[in-house]
């Protein structure tokens, strides 16, 4: 895992500027960092070396003990057919499809190593309400990762800063838009012209585009194989996909936009039972195993699940409603101690499709 001491510290250092993002305020760092390495480095904590080993799969734990790059392990089984008749994309681009009576855009990453006749796996990341597929590729950082990690790294943009994830949100919520169609037609479109993989298809997002991804996974699982929500539960009444889905949640047990232990008044799920419903879901039994303890946060794994399925927890003490390793917020507490980014990345990489 990253060690995040000197990229906090430089935020802490520099000018600031503001976005609002889903109950508070992103803050981005420019200007110059510190110039002292011990004042780079006082006063946060020691970061682990790296993500916990019940999150990786087989090839990711032989790259640890051969000391290579876990990111350069190849795919967990046999190579998927080939592409052919696609072209080189660009980097960057924003597309725009027809959905539900509604134009409706996404942005596309392709990382470096993109190669058009490669199926590719494919990360959805979804942002949060009175958010933008823009803000949340500067605030949750896949593209970035993207690069290192070689997969296809995809922004929806929700209806007026909203998605429709069942009890959360906005204007999306309130008109009933179907966001899961949606998201089906974001794939379909991208496979026209891109090399994917299907059995890679991924989703996350933060606090409403957590609950959409919460959501997708009931709804949407011939198409997504693993989700990795952060600060958003469930929000659907009912969740039966036709198989285990699995599930890493990461939440902050002072997050007062979507409490941890849920709000009768806002119709919010609690973090426990959410987990407790994917369980169930899954098929999953007994006494969880800590796969990650930091100064400030616990990561729970329930493998013994139906196959296919397994249902993980990264519990934040003290976190507000942020990304965990993310970028700051004013007014709520983001640990720099655990990269969300990362482990949702080793996790669902180490779960494709059946």
């Amino acid at each position: 895992m990253t060690d995040y001491r000197s990229r906090t510290t430089q935020a802490r250092g520099g000018k600031w500027a503001g976005i609002w993002l889903g109950g508070g305020v992103l803050v981005l760092a420019c200007g110059s960092a510190p110039s002292s390495s011990s004042e780079a480095e006082a006063g946060a904590p020691e970061a682990d070396a790296r993500v916990p080993e019940p999150f990786l799969n087989a090839d990711a734990r032989a790259a640890d003990a051969a000391g290579e790059p876990r990111d350069a392990a190849p795919s967990p089984d046999a190579s998927p057919p080939r592409c052919a008749g696609l072209v080189t994309l660009p980097r960057d681009a924003e597309r725009e499809i027809r959905s539900g009576e509604r134009d409706r855009k996404f942005r596309v990453h392709v990382p470096t190593t993109y190669d058009p006749t490669r199926p590719t796996p494919v990360v959805l990341v979804l942002h949060a309400f009175g958010s933008s597929a823009t803000e949340m590729a500067i605030y949750a950082r896949f593209n970035e990762k993207s690069d290192t990690a070689g997969f296809i790294a995809v922004h929806p943009e929700g209806v007026l800063r909203s998605w429709n994830a069942g009890a959360c949100c906005g204007e999306a919520a309130r008109n009933d838009v179907s966001d899961v169609a949606f998201i089906r037609d974001v794939l379909s479109a991208l496979a026209r012209d891109t090399c994917v993989d299907e059995r890679r298809v991924f989703a996350t997002g933060m606090s409403n585009g957590g609950f959409l991804s919460h959501r997708l996974g009931c709804e949407l699982s011939d198409r997504i194989a693993a989700i990795a929500p952060v600060a958003g539960v469930l929000g659907v009444p009912t969740c039966s996909p036709p198989r285990p889905v699995p599930v890493l949640q990461f939440h902050g047990t002072a997050d007062t936009v979507v409490p941890f232990g849920g709000s009768s008044t806002l119709g919010f799920r609690g973090v426990l039972e959410t987990i407790d419903l994917w369980k169930g879901v899954d098929g999953c039994s007994g006494p969880p195993r800590e796969t990650l303890s930091t100064v400030d946060a616990k990561c729970e794994t329930w493998s013994a699940c139906r196959p296919g399925g397994e249902v993980a927890l990264c519990t934040v003490r003290g976190g507000g409603h942020t990304w965990p390793g993310g970028l700051p917020i004013v007014g709520a507490y983001t640990t720099p101690n655990v990269d969300a980014t990362d482990l949702a990345w080793e996790f669902m990489r180490s779960h494709p499709m059946p």
